[in-house]
């Protein structure tokens, strides 16, 4: 299976920004750039991402010398902010404690920020040809399907990783990092979530799945949680300069580091306008804008109301980052913040 899963990846493999041509060692730098921007994101939308970092910072060196607002700021979009903070500080690591080079085991690699076992592992295989079980979404749902496993992803991650290890090569002349990339592509183009195309599947004779019909039905769907949804209030501010109140998050938790709209909390019902106003970051004359915002993160739904006032010049609140509208694309605000400037220029 091995020998015939690279032979395909040979003809087939995807030709993407951050691999090395066929042949060619793989820079550890740009493994491990793409490997941060793939978590929870599609290729499709890390490529541009991926491009316009290595313009601006081409080494690990050029990253840990970068300010975290600039790279926050290249990072909008991609959400799970932590992970360009981690970026940040794994850089940073980098270059203090190993001269800016990457270690080449999977012990070393997974004590940096930002790297747990599946980007270590992968890191480890594809930049330094090391044997390792790398096992992605895409890895799973190829052995679930190769070797029909019933349960649900979710409850069976030891046993597909075990799976998995049985068939990853066990020396580097097994090309460990070619058939790691080799399973990641099969499962993107062929072996897909849904209407795998079996017919041109280079292990389909050896698939237990496809010979007993399951393909289509596996790997086993879990039950959706259903998220739930919070509510706050953003609080746009507008002084007599024309600019706009915003505040940073803090470093930690969700969208740490960001630039924001105040708001309250958000929290599991409806804030009352009274109570929201208290804790408004200025006393002022609110008015409720028609509509609300919406945004769907990984756990929850958020749904945002907005109170808008004009204030004459001010400094405060502590923190306060007050910014002209045609300025505004110069600071890292993440999604749920640009849709909120959004739809109050629509609300006039």
């Amino acid at each position: 299976m091995r020998r015939e899963l690279l032979a395909w990846y040979e003809h087939y493999g995807r030709d993407l920004p951050w691999r090395a041509p066929r042949g060619k060692i793989a820079d550890p730098y740009r493994v491990w750039l793409s490997e941060i921007m793939l978590q929870q994101t599609t290729v499709t939308t890390v490529k541009p991402y991926f491009r316009r970092f290595l313009e601006r910072w081409p080494t690990v060196m050029d990253l840990a010398s970068a300010d975290i607002d600039d790279i926050l700021h290249g990072w909008q979009g991609l959400g799970y902010y932590a992970r360009a903070r981690n970026l940040h500080q794994c850089a940073t690591k980098l270059c203090a404690e190993f001269g800016g080079r990457f270690p080449d085991t999977e012990a070393e690699l997974k004590n940096l920020p930002g790297i747990g076992v599946y980007t270590a592992a992968a890191i480890s295989a594809i930049a330094f040809g090391n044997p390792a079980n790398v096992v992605d979404g895409n890895v799973e749902r190829v052995m679930a399907r190769l070797y029909a496993v019933k349960e649900p992803l979710a409850k069976c991650k030891h046993e597909i990783r075990q799976l998995s290890a049985q068939l990853a090569p066990r020396t580097t002349r097994g090309r460990p990092g070619d058939f790691a990339q080799a399973v990641m592509d099969l499962g993107a183009t062929i072996c897909t979530p849904r209407k795998p195309k079996c017919m041109i599947c280079p292990l389909s004779r050896r698939c237990i799945a496809y010979q007993e019909g399951l393909h289509e039905t596996l790997p086993s769907k879990q039950k959706k949680v259903p998220k739930p949804l919070r509510y706050g209030v953003a609080f746009w501010v507008i002084n007599q300069n024309g600019r706009i109140l915003m505040r940073k998050r803090p470093n930690r938790g969700l969208l740490g580091g960001m630039v924001e709209v105040p708001s309250t909390d958000w929290v599991t019902e409806q804030w009352s306008i009274a109570n929201a106003i208290k804790i408004a970051p200025l006393k002022g004359s609110w008015r409720i804008l028609p509509g609300v915002v919406k945004h769907t993160f990984t756990h929850f739904h958020l749904e945002l109301l907005i109170l808008a006032a004009n204030l004459k010049p001010v400094d405060g609140p502590a923190g306060a980052i007050w910014v002209l509208p045609e300025k505004i694309e110069n600071y890292p605000l993440p999604t749920v913040m640009k849709k909120i400037v959004g739809h109050v220029l629509k609300s006039g």
